[in-house]
């Protein structure tokens, strides 16, 4: 397993050790990938263009298909803000009130270095997380053990014939033991994708980034600043009522990481980032709406952070304490592109304000290891006066006059509790974890003020409104499970539970299902939903296995792969969870050559007929998808990769793909979007 570029501090071995990260390398080279972890190296797939399709090869982890670029990592059936996203370490809020723009939206595959995903729980270190966390680290210049200026260049470029997509992105830098400067940049851009049957319109896409990075020694720590721009230009997103015409999104960070004194280390950095968004249902929505019906809506998103932290110990034993603030402000305002007359304020500067506080002990008792930390946050909340202009009929302006009487302040105090324990004994490492996390409900559950589908990602086509009264998800979680490894063998098994008070997700609006009697209820009507769902809170359960292996049984045969269960139940009525990805494996074998490596790998999943009853989920059917793969290096830094996507064209539809919203395209409107069909790609990469 390739080790983390600079941490923000000299990396403690519960920081690196797979007993508590699961790290998948993407852009490193073959030697590097050849891990015993059992996590299946990306070199076997195309890379696609959203980066959560990486992560969702994690055991546990399944995609939510939103789009070329706005896939969502469910993980363990939670999803959404329920796992905290961040890239480069940067946490922040996403620009589209739909989430269009996810966390790993900002990381193109391309640039990607390495995903980190914190195995069942997020340390408390890393912030406030339901679930477990996802870090994507983009390719960085590293300092060199010489004073000599010495140049580094990463370099990768692919071609997908199944969309007709391309990517090219890379890394240019010098660097020696005291400085160090590089530039990264991408492009990416695809057409339409085709599945048995035809192309789903509408999902055709197109996105830069740039940027640059620097950083000095100063003395064993290092001052460091990094900026990066992305452009994310018309993009297809089918499963939503609006497609992306732009997110324009600037990113800065910056600070100091290293030790200053003996066994002291600090960590201070701030960051921030803007996001600038516009959607609309008239630029690449294929039939574009009628002028009554078209739309175009722009959404800011701003967040700044700041954290430090000080660690006293190395990385056998520590103790930590830390701080942390997180300020968001977002504004999204709807509008009708032919009708100066025609706004409306749908989440009018909705603000929160949170603070938090944390101390995490790692330590032993004998041989037994521990990570034991505690977190306390306060998050403060509010929203403005939205404004309407003088087209909007007298529904949305009675609910917007509601809206601006009622207390639109809140503010609640989360505690979170984490200890994960392991004993290593010899080839096996039982393990335990235990926790208690929280979340207070987001912005656009609680301010959501006006019926629309917003739902962060859902792409259900229900219409949701908020709720003011909303309180914190409290989960209280048990995992366990052991490593085993030899020299020839790996699993890693892990058994969990989750128990969730007051989990928040859609439920009817009110108790007469299917009258129309309030002024939501109107709304949604005349939008085409008379059953629209309003944000609530339950009580669930979550409980399944997921686990990964690897097998060497001749020198240069590789048998590996990943298995996930998970089972979602409602606790306060009889009915299940909505959107769990059915059971799912993964199994993929490897000739592992000194140039040449090839191989195959199957991905299925079962049946999912376990659907929630309550919000109209429809079961889904299994299948099974195979795939070919090969390498070959020229040097030691250079070498060409190609594969076969869906080598039997097998049509089948992903449980939690969303669902096509376009009318001129070959997927019916209303049906889950298809899994790519038959296709090659090759790649070309390069380090020197």
């Amino acid at each position: 397993m390739a080790q983390p570029a600079l941490a923000d501090h000299p990396p403690a071995k519960a920081e690196t050790e797979a007993v508590l990260t699961d790290t998948i390398v993407v852009t490193a080279s073959r030697s590097e990938t050849i891990s015993r972890d059992g996590i299946a190296p990306p070199e076997q797939i195309a890379l696609p263009a959203d980066a959560v399709a990486i992560a969702a090869r994690t055991p546990g982890g399944a995609l939510v298909g939103n789009g070329a670029l706005s896939g969502q990592l469910s993980y363990r059936g939670l999803a959404g803000q329920r796992v905290l996203g961040r890239v480069n370490g940067q946490r922040f809020a996403s620009g589209g009130p739909n989430a269009m723009d996810p966390p790993l939206h900002y990381a193109p595959s391309i640039l990607v270095e390495r995903i980190d995903i914190a195995r069942g729980v997020a340390p408390v270190s890393q912030g406030p997380s339901l679930a477990g966390a996802v870090n994507a680290q983009l390719v960085e210049t590293q300092f060199t053990d010489s004073a000599s200026l010495t140049p580094q260049v990463r370099f990768t470029s692919q071609y997908r014939s199944v969309d007709d997509s391309y990517a090219v992105g890379g890394l240019a830098g010098i660097a020696n033991e005291t400085v160090r400067f590089g530039v990264i940049a991408s492009r990416e851009e695809g057409e339409d994708y085709d599945f048995p049957g035809g192309t789903a319109a509408g999902t055709s896409f197109e996105r830069n980034l740039y940027g640059a990075h620097a950083g000095f020694h100063a003395g064993p720590g290092e001052l460091f600043v990094e900026y990066r721009r992305s452009e994310t230009d018309p993009t297809g997103n089918p499963p939503f009522a609006l497609d992306i015409v732009y997110f324009d999104t600037d990113f800065i960070q910056g600070g100091f990481r290293g030790e200053i004194a003996s066994d002291v280390f600090l960590n201070v950095k701030a960051g921030h980032v803007a996001v600038r968004h516009l959607m609309d249902n008239q630029t690449t929505r294929r039939p574009a709406a009628a002028p009554m019906q078209a739309r175009a809506t722009f959404a800011d998103a701003d967040t700044s952070t700041l954290e430090g932290s000080l660690r006293f110990g190395t990385s056998g034993a520590y103790f930590e304490m830390g701080a942390d603030a997180e300020l968001t402000d977002k504004f999204v305002q709807i509008t009708n592109p032919t009708n100066a007359a025609f706004f409306i304020d749908s989440q009018p500067n909705v603000q929160s304000e949170r603070v938090g506080a944390f101390a995490q002990w790692r330590g032993s008792l004998g041989a037994l290891e521990f990570e034991l930390g505690a977190r306390l946050d306060r998050t403060i909340q509010s929203a403005g006066t939205p404004q309407l202009g003088a087209a909007v009929p007298m529904g949305p302006r009675g609910l917007a006059a509601a809206f601006s009487a009622a207390d639109r302040d809140r503010s609640e105090t989360t505690v979170d509790t984490v200890l994960r324990a392991w004993l290593p004994l010899g080839n096996i490492t039982p393990r335990l974890t235990l926790a208690r996390k929280e979340r207070v409900p987001s912005l656009l559950e609680r301010f959501g003020w006006l019926p629309t589908e917003a739902s962060f990602g859902l792409a259900d086509g229900n219409i949701y409104v908020g709720n003011l009264d909303l309180v914190p998800e409290t989960a209280w979680i048990a995992e366990v499970g052991f490593d085993l490894e030899n020299d020839v063998f790996s699993l890693r098994p892990t058994l969990f539970y989750r128990r969730v008070d007051d989990f928040i997700q859609g439920v009817p609006f009110d108790a007469t299902i299917g009258v129309v009697d309030s002024p939501v209820e109107m709304i949604a009507a005349m939008n085409g939903d008379a059953t629209p769902l309003r944000f609530g809170n339950v009580d669930a359960e979550l409980y399944g296995a997921d686990l990964d292996f690897n097998v060497r049984p001749i020198e240069r045969l590789e048998i590996s792969g990943t298995a996930s269960y998970v089972r979602g139940k409602r606790r306060d009525i009889d009915d299940n969870l909505y959107r769990i990805a059915p059971a799912n494996l993964r199994l993929s074998a490897a000739w592992l050559g000194d140039r040449f490596s090839f191989g195959a790998e199957l991905v299925a999943a079962a049946d999912q007929d376990r659907v929630s009853l309550a919000n109209d989920e429809e079961p889904s059917d299994g299948y099974a998808v195979v795939g070919l793969f090969g390498r070959y290096a020229l040097t030691d830094g250079l070498a060409v990769e190609a594969g076969v996507e869906n080598l039997f064209d097998t049509g089948y539809q992903p449980h939690l793909a969303g669902r096509s919203r376009v009318g001129a395209s070959d997927v019916p409107v209303g049906e889950r979007l298809p899994g790519a069909g038959r296709g090659g790609w090759v790649r070309v990469t390069a380090r020197f």
